[in-house]
């Protein structure tokens, strides 16, 4: 396979491949798997069904290469890297077109993945220069302590459907700069965005076994992954579910297990809050990339003093929302399948035969240019209670189910009855309620007056049931080295 660009053309099938060890290979399983558009259903591509015999030639692809490329210096790591981030700048339309017609966002959005794409890459590179160690003095004459901080070796990076060029690249640079190799395997639904990605890589002269990309089904091929001798750190980002079994798979042989999963984000707004500023964060918060974004706004506290006001304003603008092809760039698109979409419809039937009330929206769209496809109303749902399910359930699509709250010490008790600890936003002027809820509140990641979206700087971590480890910045890739001590008596 010279390159997957065929792909550009929405009305052929274009058969992918896989990337192992610098060539591009169809694997040793018979068959393939079709990679859906969600707006229309057409498939528009192809990807092989890796089996446990291609996980284990990437992996040890990967172990052949690591040695070497650990040897050279981080600098010249990052070149690596930096032109993998010129050359996604070059393709940045071709690429956000790939993830439009695999994912279902709008084209706006997808050009702003891209945009997340290059920024993790460029601030990876950037912490060539910044892997230090600590030089200690020991308690015997004529003797020193070295701590210094080296690769893992072989990295297994997992990737969910929602964000599949940006979580691709959130892991292959920090892992790559830091020293590692690594393997890829994206979402069965999303499986395109890594391929070009490898791609590129091919193309600015990364060497083979550095980078290598798998597609199949996670209990298959990603099991294999996790389990395999070869590995010896696993960062995932997924669902509870996915997380729950990679770290039991992971647990016989001590895997290093970093994971990244689900969230049910409170979005508390104050009556001392500006709600015009709270409705439009609560807005981008809960429906860009049709709500599946893993901090969205997944459940609303609104003080009863601006309830009403709040929700007048919040519903008008919910019910204005434009859904249209993605590739028009509207406000939302479709879901990414059907079995998500299926369980959005299943929330909603369930909350309003429990009671909640209709706001805005609540169905499937099944009729006219939404005929095809996996397209749901953006939904407010009226609750009453903090123990419904659409309160404690993840939704991961566009439906804001909403409660009023009689204080701040009640909104902070409800955001925290969540077996999630992902991220929280609240809406307030009173820095002692701000210090209160930094403190009090059982997040990794806390906005305070504005919409959701970490900075690469950051440090993007979730706690109980939202994961371990963590993302971006010096503390996330630091996660991609370990520590090695020496004794070294002169």
């Amino acid at each position: 396979m010279s390159a997957p660009t065929s792909a550009r053309h929405a009305d052929t099938v274009t058969p992918y491949q896989m990337y192992i060890d610098g060539a591009w290979t169809d694997g040793r399983a018979p068959g393939r798997l079709e990679v859906e558009n969600p707006a229309n259903e057409s498939v528009f591509a192809t990807v092989p069904v890796g089996s446990v015999e291609d996980a284990t030639a990437a992996l040890e692809a990967a172990k052949r290469a690591q040695p070497a490329w650990a040897a050279l210096p981080p600098i010249v790591r990052a070149g690596y890297v930096s032109d993998l981030a010129a050359a996604i700048r070059r393709e940045k339309a071709h690429l956000a077109r790939i993830v439009v017609l695999e994912q279902g966002k709008p084209l706006n959005q997808a050009e702003g993945e891209i945009d997340a794409v290059m920024t993790f890459l460029t601030y990876a590179a950037e912490n060539a220069r910044r892997i230090e160690g600590d030089l200690l003095p020991s308690d015997h004459p004529n003797e020193d302590v070295w701590i210094r901080r080296v690769p893992f070796g072989v990295v297994v990076g997992l990737t969910a459907w929602n964000y599949p060029a940006a979580l691709a690249a959130r892991k292959i640079g920090p892992a790559l700069v830091a020293g590692n190799t690594i393997v890829v395997k994206g979402h069965e639904s999303t499986p395109l965005s890594a391929i070009e990605i490898a791609r590129l890589a091919h193309e600015v002269g990364l060497p083979k076994g550095v980078l290598n990309v798998v597609t199949g089904d996670g209990r298959s091929i990603g099991d294999a992954l996790v389990r395999s001798p070869f590995t010896d750190l696993v960062t995932m980002t997924g669902s509870v579910r996915a997380g729950r079994e990679i770290y039991a798979a992971g647990a016989q042989d001590l895997k290093v297990i970093r994971l990244e999963l689900g969230g049910k984000a409170p979005f508390i707004v104050l009556e001392d809050a500006d709600v015009d500023a709270a409705v439009e964060a609560a807005i981008i918060s809960r429906f860009t990339n049709c709500g599946q974004i893993c901090t969205c706004n997944e459940r609303m506290y609104l003080h009863k003093d601006i309830a009403e006001p709040f929700l007048d304003k919040f519903v008008s603008r919910v019910k204005a929302l434009r859904l249209a092809d993605p590739m028009t760039s509207p406000d939302m698109g479709p879901k990414v399948n059907r079995p998500e979409v299926d369980k959005v419809e299943e929330i909603v039937n369930e909350a309003m035969a429990a009671g909640a009330e209709v706001l805005a929206g609540g169905h499937r769209l099944t009729r006219g240019e939404f005929a095809r496809g996996h397209w749901f109303e953006p939904t407010v749902l009226r609750v009453d209670s903090n123990r419904a399910p659409v309160m404690q359930r993840e939704i991961f699509g566009p439906v804001a189910p909403v409660m009023t709250v009689d204080s701040f010490e009640q909104a902070l008790s409800f955001a925290n009855d969540t077996s999630y600890g992902l991220s929280a936003y609240v809406y307030t002027n009173d820095l002692r309620r701000v210090m209160r809820l930094s403190r009090e509140l059982s997040f990794g990641e806390l906005y305070v007056n504005r919409p959701c979206g970490e900075l690469v700087q950051g440090f993007h971590t979730g706690w109980k049931h939202s994961g371990l480890g963590g993302e971006d910045g010096k503390y996330g890739f630091d996660g991609y080295l370990r520590k090695q001590t020496t004794y070294v008596r002169w």
